[in-house]
């Protein structure tokens, strides 16, 4: 893995989070703050390298010279699980485009379909964050990374937010998109023969909606 793009945030702060999003007792609402809570620390994190450009402007007291960020920021959440974290970006750029991006793993070949896109003709944004809360076998974001490459953000100018991802995943996603920037909140070493993480979190988007059966 190209471990200079590659970020896994090490914070006792997330670690007690990611710890009680795997607990098979954290209930749907819990499970819901958790990835939103860790989704703010990664946007946090993950946005240090921005761009900025300064404006003039006055206090009550005197001028000043202030700093806004630079790049226009749009965020791609792949539903439904990414819908989790989407608020917690939107808290950091509450102006931002959200553009849905609609995939699902086929159970058998394990092969994401895509079914829904909300990107427009043409990108009026400069930098995507690409949502999505588990990277199992790397294929559903490989997919929306296509996607968003062909729509013209070149990626080097996207970032990928997971909350939990494989090392099968992340390989898979960085073999592609070598230049692509990841941040993730937790790796773990083993995928079931269902392409499930373990011990993982479960299917994220059952437990964020309480669909599980």
């Amino acid at each position: 893995m190209a471990a200079n793009k590659l970020n896994v945030l090490t914070h006792p702060l997330v670690n007690a989070e990611l710890s009680k999003l795997r607990q098979e007792s954290t209930t749907p609402k819990e499970f819901r703050e958790g990835v939103e809570t860790i989704s703010l620390l990664l946007g946090y994190e993950a946005t240090r390298t921005l761009e900025e450009t300064p404006f003039d402007g006055r206090t009550p007291v005197a001028e000043f010279t202030g700093s806004k960020i630079k790049p226009r920021i749009g965020l791609t959440p792949i539903l439904r699980a990414g819908l989790g974290m989407t608020d917690a970006l939107l808290k950091l750029f509450p102006s931002a485009p959200v553009y849905h991006l609609g995939l699902y793993r086929e159970k058998v070949t394990l092969q994401p379909v895509e079914y829904y896109s909300k990107l427009p003709p043409s990108p009026p944004i400069d930098r995507v964050f690409l949502l999505d809360p588990l990277i199992a076998t790397g294929g559903t974001a490989c997919a929306a990374l296509a996607m968003i490459v062909d729509w013209g953000i070149p990626i080097k100018n996207v970032k990928l937010l997971s909350v939990l991802a494989s090392e099968t995943g992340l390989e898979h996603v960085q073999s592609e998109y070598p230049d692509l920037e990841i941040w993730v909140a937790g790796v773990d070493n083993e995928l079931t023969s269902e392409g499930i993480i373990s011990p993982g979190l479960g299917d994220s988007g059952d437990r964020l909606y309480n669909t599980l059966r």
